[in-house]
């Protein structure tokens, strides 16, 4: 293990963990089509400055919303479970940039028997709460005690939360329906505004006999109370059908209409690519490979200095855990590898970050773990860190 972990103080909500930097681990050699810039130091590795056990006995899968009052909203899975129990998707607040969370409250309460678990979130123009939450139908499982079957992919209910996450008007029709052949839509990442105005959210369906995923914009012209179609950004057709297509793509709008996307692979290593628009999602085209394989999924935002951070998780064996790129030129070319954290290495469950620069410069990320050697249950992580002196402009 490349970190050594000390426990150092237990709270209200979770436990402190102060990360000691040991040597760096080895970067793979470059094998891609997307150009990477080397770093301006030799340094593979952030600089950890704090880290939370945030929200214990869940599996998380965070999303993170900044709200214009210094608010930080998680919205989370909140059952110990790799979607085989019955949970609801639930919004856990922060004031004090990370390091305590409260549980403000649940966009989407299940139906017995299914859960709601996959979400994109986001705002709208007027400052709202907007969730978009799918989930699975379940069935008792006849080999696994207390745990289910997944049956099929529920339809995405829209919900929109006026006072911070506190209480929620649920629309369950307001997103499209399954088209021919596929699930119903998996929504992921968060939801962003267009340069027409227009929200947009990404997700993400698989055809019915499991060969091919798709990944799909949809643009909302009502703040988030319904959304309609709008592109393909990974269709499996084309220069996509190598890897069957994609599932969880993160993207972000870098103004003027250009927007970009890093898409996880279904098959071929689950890798993720890179994607470009440039008239506003209606067309996408695939610019090249991203990550190495079983480095998925990522979030995308914008630092302070205006370059692109890109979060993604790390299950590559022996540095499982949390990793990320910078890009100068809206996602043109990327820095090489940094590592965040490398020791969730109990399960394969991990990874799934999101990030926000906070106003001192620093930098929250949120992430899932199954666990760590010294505290072995599901959980959200919190981790506040600092790129490399070389990295800061």
């Amino acid at each position: 293990m490349n970190l050594k972990i000390m426990f150092l103080m237990a709270g209200a909500v979770g436990m402190v963990l102060l990360q000691v930097p040991a040597v760096a681990a080895t970067h793979p050699p470059d094998s891609v089509a997307v150009e990477r810039v080397p770093l301006e130091l030799p340094s593979k590795r952030v600089q950890v400055l704090e880290r939370f056990i945030s929200v214990d006995n869940v599996c998380a899968w965070p999303n993170l919303t900044a709200l214009g009052d210094g608010t930080y909203v998680a919205t989370i899975f909140n059952h110990p479970s790799h979607a085989r129990m019955e949970g609801q998707v639930a919004c856990y607040a922060s004031s004090d940039n990370g390091r305590f969370w409260e549980l403000r409250g649940k966009p989407t309460p299940n139906d017995p028997q299914t859960n709601r678990m996959n979400v994109a979130a986001g705002t709208n123009t007027s400052g709202n709460l907007v969730v978009v939450a799918s989930g699975w139908s379940l069935t008792p499982s006849a080999s696994q005690s207390g745990q289910m079957d997944l049956v099929a992919v529920l339809r995405p209910w829209v919900s929109i939360s006026k006072d911070g996450g506190e209480t929620w008007d649920i629309n369950k029709t307001g997103f499209p329906t399954a088209q021919e052949g596929m699930t119903e839509f998996i929504p992921f990442g968060d939801v962003l505004s267009g340069s027409d105005g227009s929200l947009r959210v990404l997700a993400y369906a698989q055809s019915l006999d499991k060969t091919v995923n798709k990944v799909s914009m949809f643009k909302s012209t009502d703040d988030g109370k319904s959304w309609q179609w709008l592109s393909f950004i990974s269709d499996a057709s084309g220069s996509t059908a190598f890897a069957g297509g994609h599932n969880e793509t993160a993207f972000y709008h870098t103004g003027n209409g250009h927007w970009i996307a890093a898409a996880r692979r279904w098959r071929s290593g689950q890798a993720m690519d890179l994607f470009e628009s440039n008239d506003d999602g209606k067309s996408w085209e695939m610019i090249g490979n991203l990550t190495d394989d079983n480095q998925h999924p990522g979030h995308m935002t914008a630092l302070k200095d205006g370059r692109l951070l890109l979060t993604y998780g790390n299950r590559k064996v022996g540095e499982k855990g949390v990793a990320v790129k910078t890009s100068l030129d809206n996602g043109q070319t990327w820095s090489d590898e940094m590592i965040v954290i490398d020791d969730l290495d109990f399960g394969q469950d991990c990874g799934y970050p999101a990030s926000v620069q906070l106003d001192d410069g620093s930098i929250m990320t949120l992430y899932y773990s199954r666990g760590i050697e010294t505290h072995r249950r599901y959980h959200m992580g919190t981790v506040i860190w600092k790129l490399p002196l070389g990295q800061i402009r």
